[in-house]
């Protein structure tokens, strides 16, 4: 075996055109990679060719994507996913899974096949969610929050269910005595990995942390555990992906800390999907023939017709049972009806098995892009729906995270959140003791690390106000709520000397400026902390638009700088920002201090 290099160059080229191109469009850059292949490879132009070298790196690109799959899910997050997730994820996979059996069953006469067919119509992927999500701005409703939870679901279950079929369809018989031996080998298999991971990754992890300080070296051992369980796995009689998978699921925090853990995370991400696993994707597109378009084209189009209308409706169905209307299910169905990175493995795995043909194997990369395609246009058509009949939901969030503990950063948290629904962060133990003794609730730590701010409900947090005085740290710690743990509304508070590059990295991931302008913080907090501010008040009595330099606003009072920090609305609260809105009725509540104090570049915002 020999791996030709130009080779290789030519295809890692042409998966980062394609992935480049598909994520461009909306679409995740596995989708690119595969159609880079069709394209370039022998189904079109034949411009690429497979050889052994490249088909063992894709093999070991897909292990390592697999066990980074396992390392990114946390096991809790499926304890604590919804009942209305479990019942879009079953109903979402039943209906189609049944459907493609049926017709599978009808056409081909082949089990093994149909049963290949109706998982892949099943199955769900959610890689092309974040940015529809963000484009349509649901990230803080119910029904983004469904569909996170039916992820979880779907891809664990895919997993091993795709897994089970490989074991019981390599024993090449149906027999009870075949049947029984896959069956007690893949169980033993499962208390294996259950007994290591359990008991004993945690002593492994504690030895590592306490001896190894190289992240190279961690992250070597992590893969060499990965590839272990990969090896069980094929002596099981599974197939390696699932080993691999499980491997990931165990390596925890309490295995690692945090921070190892989300270095070695960052390192699997970047050589799987950056290097090695395109390679598999790329290749898994010279398999492709273009001839079930007029061999099979009925079929073709009957699969794919199945699989989009089975998601849809049988997630609506299912959801039922949760009192949230059928048309939150519809919409649920059409975010579910992705297929990706997982069915496009195990197809080519049953592939190279001779489990299935080119015919079926076909059918079902058509099928993965097609039905991926509509993910964009029904998810925007159903929320759409949704919102003419008044039943868009937003999320149950409703905590506050505040990014610093000074003066200033404490009367935000009192003003947005009365009813102490609201969680500080600070490094500095003087300033969050000054918090806690305020009577808020205080982590004391960087908010710029994970584990940090799921310890303040960065889960749960419908805002979080970064305050500090370190205009970096403020921009990464709202981007990192936003994008890590979905916090619908960011705030950030940026000095008068902030960069160009500052604000646009804010534009970049929806975030607004707090307080209208930019400000000088530090000099707040004096101002606060030596009690020389006043607390002040203005009232709407018309519907008017709040610019940046602030000229809508009547003068609170000449004599005093003012600074905006919340806005009443009704019985709601929310930020003072440059893009907000006034309504007639409104209140803004602020401070001001004697005009000289400021050393500010911009004028008053309330004066």
């Amino acid at each position: 075996m020999s791996l030709d290099v130009l080779n290789l160059l030519l295809v890692l080229l042409a998966a980062l055109g394609g992935g480049l191109v598909a994520t461009r469009l909306g679409y995740p850059a596995i989708l690119g990679e595969l159609a880079a292949g069709i394209l370039l490879g022998p189904p079109l132009l034949g411009l690429l060719e497979l050889d052994d070298g490249l088909a063992v790196v894709g093999k070991l690109g897909v292990v390592l994507l697999m066990l980074y799959i396992g390392l990114h899910l946390d096991p809790n997050d499926i304890g604590r996913a919804s009942k209305a997730g479990a019942l879009a994820a079953l109903g979402g996979f039943l209906v189609p899974a049944g459907l493609g059996f049926g017709l599978m069953i009808l056409v081909t006469q082949d089990v093994v096949a149909s049963v290949f067919v109706a998982v892949a119509m099943g199955v769900t992927s959610l890689a092309t969610k974040s940015r529809i999500l963000v484009d349509l701005g649901i990230l803080n409703t119910r029904v983004a929050h469904v569909l996170m939870a039916g992820a979880l679901f779907s891809d664990v279950a895919a997993l091993v269910i795709f897994a089970a079929i490989l074991g019981l369809a390599a024993t090449g018989s149906l027999a009870i005595g075949g049947i029984a031996a896959a069956v007690a080998k893949a169980l033993l298999f499962l208390i294996g990995t259950w007994i290591v991971g359990t008991r004993v990754f945690p002593v492994a992890g504690r030895w590592v942390t306490n001896r190894i300080s190289d992240p190279s070296l961690q992250f070597l051992l992590v893969v060499l555990a990965g590839l272990s369980f990969a090896a069980a796995a094929d002596a099981a009689g599974l197939h390696a992906i699932l080993g691999a998978f499980l491997a990931g699921l165990f390596v925890r925090d309490g295995v690692l800390e945090h921070r190892q853990l989300r270095d070695v995370e960052r390192r699997a991400r970047g050589i799987s999907l950056g290097l090695l696993a395109p390679v598999f994707f790329v290749t898994a597109g010279y398999k492709v023939s273009f001839d079930v378009f007029t061999d099979e084209p009925l079929l073709l189009a009957a699969v794919i017709l199945l699989a989009t209308v089975g998601k849809v409706v049988g997630t609506a169905v299912f959801y039922l049972p949760t009192g949230y209307g059928f048309r939150e299910g519809v919409a649920v169905g059409a975010g579910m009806n992705g297929r990706g990175a997982v069915e496009i493995i195990v197809a080519e795995i049953a592939l190279a098995a001779g489990l299935i043909d080119g015919t079926v194997f076909s059918i079902l990369v058509f099928m993965a892009i097609f039905t991926t395609g509509t993910v964009p246009i029904l998810l925007t058509w159903s929320i759409r729906w949704l919102r003419r009949h008044g039943e868009l939901v937003a999320d149950e969030r409703s905590r506050v995270i505040v990014a610093g503990a000074g003066p200033l950063a404490r009367l935000v948290a009192a003003l947005m959140a009365p009813d102490g629904e609201v969680t500080l962060i600070d490094t500095n133990a003087h300033r969050a003791q000054a918090a806690a003794a305020e009577g808020f609730a205080v982590v004391v730590g960087s908010v710029l690390d994970e584990e940090i701010l799921e310890h303040a409900g960065a889960s749960a947090a419908a805002s979080l106000v970064a305050i500090t005085a370190n205009p970096e740290v403020n921009l990464l710690a709202a981007r990192l709520g936003s994008q890590r743990f979905g916090i619908p509304d960011t705030f950030v508070a940026l000095p008068p000397e902030s960069s160009v590059a500052l604000e646009e990295m804010l534009v970049e991931f929806g975030g607004s400026l707090m307080f209208g302008r930019r400000i000088d913080t530090t000099q707040w907090d004096e101002s606060i902390a030596s009690g020389s501010v006043t607390e002040l008040s203005y009232s709407v009595a018309a519907p008017e638009v709040v610019l940046a330099d602030g000229s809508p606003l009547d003068p609170l009072d000449a004599a005093l700088e003012s600074l905006p920090i919340v806005i009443q609305k009704g019985a709601g609260t929310e930020p003072f920002t440059d893009d907000g809105s006034l309504g007639e009725g409104d209140t803004v509540f602020g401070i001001g201090r004697s005009a000289h104090v400021s050393l500010d570049s911009r004028e008053p915002h309330l004066n």
